[in-house]
């Protein structure tokens, strides 16, 4: 079986949330709190499989996508109209800010092993996204998704093994949950930049175009959910392989921890090479973030605005392209879009917790589902899993407006 067929849209989840904002989040909790965060880490990885999973299924029984469903849902105008407007202020102008990050992350990598101009790379890397998005065709997508992810996997993993963490460590704080001080707001963020709404409106859609209606149904669900937990946990895994990095390269050893300095701490093992190689996973988690953002802004805006949901079609490749665009700009001039980026947070505050209740309250209906309706773990897992997102979309809206 090819490597493309063991993996699907849930790669897509992967590439999404493994991008500059996750490695620098996760080596920011290795660097600073050794260890003692991996519980958070693990928590997130459960629940974005409990939510993906609920997203997929949603996706491949209804064949609707996320954003659709919530439309239709809400019945009063008032309220439909502000699940439209949240949906296109966090998914559409979030990842149109988020976007600059992503292709910046990129940038930097590439100008680290080649001396170009950051900018000028932001360009190339622009247009290169611009061109596997215009190019239509899901199937192209896919495979260089999953060869990104490949590439990002083997070097972030083989810098773990390298380092040699203390696993004995890393297990007895996976077992001893902790929060020691300071740690609270990196807990949020680890958990935020894994958990993320416009996943779940990518995910909705993107089953659809891996599963066609012609698949028996008990099939296809069956073949997602080894998707999505087999593509979720490598993201998990690659994620713990950048913490338990920085944890043991830096944590208690004196060292300040910065974003050039991971390399610096590799080249005792790696020697001079240490630079081009965690470069060279940088730029894969910059650039599959650079094409999936774009792509769940398109899928989640045109279906909350009940536009055509097709790689094809005029309205989606504008919405992609608006997104990328923005991003390329940005990050070609170097500056960051502050004020897009706090309205984003805040209506993710607000999106996050809304998108969980919707699934689980959805996810129950017989009339919709029928026997693939949630049954009682995943209900309780689901529940657990929302009252962490309304937690955690408190603590964002709070640190986003200054109260915190």
């Amino acid at each position: 079986m090819t490597l493309s067929k063991k993996f699907g849209p849930g790669i897509l989840v992967t590439a999404a949330f493994i991008g500059p904002g996750t490695i620098t989040t996760a080596s920011a909790a290795g660097a600073n709190f050794g260890f003692a965060l991996v519980w958070a880490l693990f928590f997130s990885v459960i629940a974005t499989i409990v939510l993906q999973e609920m997203a997929a299924r949603l996706g491949l029984v209804t064949r609707a996508g996320l954003a659709e469903a919530m439309r239709k849902t809400f019945s009063s105008a008032a309220t439909g109209k502000l699940a439209v407007l949240l949906v296109v202020v966090a998914i559409g102008f979030g990842n149109a800010a988020y976007e600059a990050g992503n292709i910046a992350g990129a940038a930097f990598a590439v100008s680290t092993i080649t001396g170009v101009n950051s900018g000028t790379a932001a360009l190339v890397l622009g247009c290169a996204a611009g061109l596997l998005l215009a190019s239509g065709r899901y199937r192209v997508l896919e495979i260089v998704l999953i060869s990104l992810v490949l590439i990002m996997s083997g070097v972030f993993i083989w810098c773990a093994l390298i380092v040699a963490p203390d696993f004995s460590t890393m297990l007895e704080s996976l077992l001893n949950p902790s929060l020691p001080s300071g740690s609270v707001l990196t807990v949020i963020a680890l958990i935020g930049t894994t958990v993320v709404p416009y996943n779940l409106f990518l995910h909705a859609n993107a089953v659809r175009e891996k599963w066609s209606e012609d698949i028996p149904l008990s099939t296809a669900v069956s073949e997602s959910r080894w998707d999505t937990g087999l593509s979720v946990g490598l993201g998990g895994l690659i994620t713990l392989a950048i913490l338990s990095t920085a944890a043991t390269a830096f944590f208690h050893t004196g060292q300040t921890f910065g974003g050039e300095s991971m390399a610096l701490q590799l080249e005792p093992q790696l020697g001079p090479l240490a630079k081009y190689i965690f470069a060279a996973g940088l730029f894969a988690g910059g650039l599959t973030s650079a094409i999936t953002a774009p792509l769940a802004a398109s899928y989640a805006v045109c279906g909350a605005l009940n536009w055509p949901q097709k790689l094809d079609a005029p309205q989606f490749r504008l919405i992609w392209s608006t997104v990328l665009v923005t991003g390329t700009i940005f990050a070609a001039l170097g500056s960051k879009p502050l004020t897009a980026i706090i309205l984003a947070q805040v209506a993710n505050g607000f999106l996050l917790p809304i998108v969980a209740i919707f699934l689980l309250v959805v996810m129950n209906r017989r009339t919709l589902l029928g026997d693939h309706r949630n049954g009682p773990v995943a209900n309780i897992m689901g529940v657990l899993v929302v009252l962490i997102a309304i937690g955690l979309g408190a603590v964002k809206l709070v640190g986003a407006t200054g109260l915190l």
